[in-house]
């Protein structure tokens, strides 16, 4: 494994990544050089080239010695690195290396794939060389960069250079060499265009990871820090889209690619994180919490293929986890208690802003060789600058035919579209086609159920409405049997019966429950206004049902009577030139490659190097090749203007015996149509959803109140037994010698004041019921009743719906209590009124994708299962 992920001397510092170098085999090259020139030029020559020889063998062994299992340090092998690839410039122009048998062919460049060891290229060509070189240049960058001490200001800012260069090496060698080095017959996957531009995105990512990392360091903004941090996971995305596709899908290991993938998903969570803080000081609540929220479902997704990361990465991913979910519970208690705004979707949410500290390093004047002086005698320097000067012209004529190319290819697609072709040659056919963001919105309403779909989930609505009913009649009763029971006491007993009456303690208990009664009447309200749209609507709505939708579109047909009976001839012309039309588009395609393939195969250095007459007429006769591919270029360009032309003629007779214009009207005509029943199906679906909510969460609350009920009423059952054997014991006589001067009957505390009460044998009465009939609690003695402080309770509202507008939910939510069993004396407080919609989560093309719980989702009665939202991602009602 050619990756290495390490970290610095402190162990705060992240993992990152480092490129071990290509390995190469032992070659000669002084020796098949030495005979080229002593061949080609003379034995002198040779001889006074000695000293250059020597130094190019001596740089090829030093990279051999390091090749694998390097030795000397990484700055000394990235010195060796850049002057050998100098070197190989040098000679590329003066040493014709290749198969054939005029040039130098006993030389053969040997070099291992990084990542897959096992895997190698052999080629008779110095682009392998020099592309291996520049490979490994990038490769000890790389691990310089991880060598130094990231956890100071200084090491860091080192580093990021480091991979500032390794990136720039990368681009060099994907912009210059890794094209040429792939045409031989043996390549490795590491030098190709798609590794090292993978490659190159990675250490630009780990350069901007270091200057986040100097920007937190010196207290920077939130903003300021969202924005870098941003920068970082775009760069690792970029990098991971590249991994995952061919040819690198399947050439790196899966722990390499899960770190870039963890990577990725932290750097945006840390955007989010430090964005959602910008937004928190600006009183942006509802931003923040989509912002936190896409950021949190990010890491959550991600952790899932997190096999084979290191255990630092997953601990800072663990930790920034932490950290925003607090930030989003803090958010979400704010934006319920203060602020009650609107959570946008994430995907309605602008893209994050990002700002990129690095680029790759410009290696053009570090890899210079024109000052270069190896073999300055064998060659004069005017054949290199003769080269160059003749790529300069390929290259003009390659992006002046080009150009005309992509803009031949717009003309048509613009003419075409001002034509409505082929669209109505289609529905003349009967394949109508709507617009893309009309047939995504028509799939979504179909997947969710469509409006067919709209009554199971009105049921679910009209069940949980009659489950709340129950449970509130229920509870009730159990407060107005204790009640009755605590009323015929105190008529048979008279003054002795000197505890509370039930109805001075029950009161908050009373109106909370009058409350809840409340809510579910405006709640049935709101239902019946749903049930009232969904009947109102259904007929327009009932088009989004059709399968396919594009039988719902008019069709486009052949005139009633036809004078001349010629339309399809009509027709066949049209489609005829339109086909033509197509060939013509194919043919430039292939033009355009072609270009491209001649210039990749376009060398004339070995032509240039035995060349004795004037450079401009060898200039001359090489660039004449390229002018059979301009003159098929114009040719074609001509042939589709003519074209446009027939097909203007066609389409202007077309539509008039068609009646296109017509046809045209009622199409958008129904686009209107079906975009409007989309509108109301979404409004329509959106208030359910938020209808089952509410009644989710009010049964949550009902239950709270039933057990404290039931808790009420058993304290009660306690009392009413210890107080009867009072009686029992008063009407008997008995009492304790230290009571003699105490009240006969005993006086039962107010609420919140238990009091012991002493006990004797009681004396049986027949007139007194028998305390053991009454209910014994399950605990061997539990408090006298005592009423808790209340917390504030919410308000509630009803909206009434209107079509016309995006309006809040018909649904307002209950107040809920906990944490205390019973409710106090305090009065309600105003607070909130429920009308929000759900939370939803991110989604988006780069990264990252949440599911909601879906209504369907919700148990049928007696929805005995745990509520699927909790309270404070459903509305305002909030248990304390």
């Amino acid at each position: 494994m050619a990756t290495g992920a390490t970290t610095s001397a402190s162990s705060t510092t992240n993992v990152m990544l480092a490129i071990h170098e290509k390995k190469t085999v032992q070659m000669d090259l002084y020796r098949p050089l030495r005979q080229f020139i002593a061949f080609n030029y003379s034995e002198r020559e040779a001889q006074t080239l000695e000293d250059d020889l020597d130094a190019v063998k001596d740089l090829r062994s030093t990279i051999e010695r390091n090749s694998g299992n390097p030795s000397d340090p990484a700055t000394s092998r990235r010195d060796v690195l850049q002057s050998y690839f100098r070197a190989l410039c040098v000679m590329e122009s003066r040493f014709p290396i290749s198969p054939d048998k005029d040039q130098i062919n006993t030389v053969t460049f040997t070099w291992y794939d990084a990542f897959k060891p096992k895997q190698k290229a052999l080629q008779q060509s110095i682009h392998l060389e020099k592309a291996a070189v520049l490979f490994n240049l990038g490769a000890v960058h790389s691990q310089i960069g991880l060598g130094y001490d990231r956890s100071t200001v200084d090491g860091r800012k080192m580093a990021s250079h480091a991979f500032i260069a390794a990136a720039g090496a990368f681009a060099f060698l994907k912009e210059n060499v890794a094209s040429k080095a792939s045409v031989g017959s043996s390549t490795t996957v590491d030098l190709t265009v798609e590794c090292v531009g993978m490659l190159e995105r990675l250490m630009l990512a780990q350069a901007q990871e270091c200057v986040f990392e100097n920007t937190i360091a010196k207290g920077s903004t939130p903003g300021v820090c969202a924005k870098i941090s941003r920068q970082v996971g775009i760069f690792y995305e970029e990098a991971l889209a590249a991994l995952n596709v061919a040819p690198l899908s399947q050439h790196f290991e899966k722990g390499w690619i899960s770190h870039v993938q963890l990577k990725a998903a932290q750097f945006y969570a840390e955007a989010c994180y430090r964005y959602g803080l910008e937004l928190h000081d600006k009183e942006e609540i509802a931003e923040e919490i989509a912002r936190l929220k896409s950021g949190i479902s990010a890491l959550t997704e991600v952790k899932k293929s997190s096999k084979g990361a290191a255990a630092q990465l997953l601990d800072a991913i663990a930790k920034l986890e932490g950290n925003m979910t607090r930030n989003l519970d803090r958010a979400v208690k704010e934006n319920d208690r203060v602020y009650l705004m609107r959570v946008p979707s994430p995907g309605s949410l602008p893209p994050l802003p990002a700002f990129s500290l690095v680029k790759p390093m410009p290696m053009n004047d570090v890899l210079d060789a024109s000052k270069e002086r190896l073999f300055a005698s064998l060659v004069p320097d005017n054949s290199a600058k003769a080269l160059s000067r003749y790529t300069e012209m390929v290259d003009e004529v390659i992006r002046t035919q080009a150009e005309k190319l992509q803009q031949a290819s717009e003309l048509t697609r613009v003419r075409l579209r001002e034509m409505d072709l082929p669209d109505s040659i289609l529905a003349l056919e009967g394949h109508n086609s709507l617009p893309q963001d009309l047939k995504e919105d028509i799939e979504a309403v179909q997947i969710s159920g469509g409006p067919a779909g709209l009554e199971a989930e009105l049921q679910q609505l009209r069940d949980l409405r009659r489950v709340n009913q129950e449970m509130l009649v229920q509870t009730e009763e159990l407060l107005q049997k204790e009640s009755r029971e605590d009323g015929q006491f105190r008529g048979q007993f008279g003054t002795r019966w000197t505890r509370p009456q039930s109805s001075t303690l029950t009161k908050n208990l009373q109106d909370r429950l009058n409350r809840f009664a409340a809510n579910l009447k405006q709640a049935a309200d709101s239902d019946e206004r749903i049930e009232r749209s969904v009947k109102d609507h259904y007929a327009l709505m009932s088009i989004l049902d059709r399968h396919p939708i594009e039988s719902a579109l008019p069709s486009l047909s052949r005139p009633m009577m036809s004078l001349d009976a010629n339309e399809d001839a009509v027709v066949g012309a049209l489609k005829q030139s339109l086909r033509q039309l197509e060939t013509l588009g194919a043919q430039r395609a292939a033009l355009e490659d072609m270009l491209k393939e001649m210039k990749r195969k376009d060398d004339i250095l070995p032509k240039l190097m035995t060349s004795v007459g004037s450079t401009e007429d060898l200039f001359r006769k090489e660039i004449s090749k390229y002018d059979h591919i301009c003159e098929d270029i114009a040719q074609n360009i001509e042939a589709q203007e003519q074209l446009l032309l027939h097909i203007q003629a066609h389409n202007d007779e077309f539509s008039a015996i068609f009646n296109i214009e017509d046809y045209k009207a009622s199409r958008e005509k129904s686009y209107k149509q079906i975009r409007s029943a989309i509108s109301k199906y979404q409004e329509i679906k959106e208030n359910i959803n938020e209808g089952l909510k509410f009644y989710v969460t009010l049964q949550d609350a009902i239950t709270n109140v039933k057990q404290q009920c039931s808790d009420f009423v058993m304290t009660r059952s306690m009392q009413c037994r210890e107080m009867i054997e009072d009686v029992q014991r008063q009407v008997a006589g008995l009492s304790f010698q230290d009571n003699k001067n105490t009240s006969t009957y005993p006086s039962y505390p107010s609420a919140g004041q238990p009091q012991q009460v002493p006990r004797t044998n009681p004396m049986q009465q027949p007139q007194l019921p028998d305390v053991n009939n009454f209910p014994r609690p399950s605990h061997p003695q539990a408090p006298y009743y005592r009423p808790p402080e209340q917390p504030a309770t919410g308000g509630y509202s009803q909206p009434q719906p209107s079509y016309g507008v995006q309006q809040p939910s018909p649904y307002h939510m209950p107040p809920a209590h906990g944490g205390t069993p019973y409710p106090s004396q305090a009065a309600p407080q105003a607070g909130p009124e429920y009308g929000q919609p759900p939370y939803s989560n991110w989604q988006a093309p780069q990264y990252y994708n949440g599911q909601g719980q879906q209504p369907g989702s919700f148990p049928r009665p007696p929805y005995s299962a745990p509520s699927p939202y909790p309270p404070h991602q459903g509305g305002y009602y909030r248990p304390q």
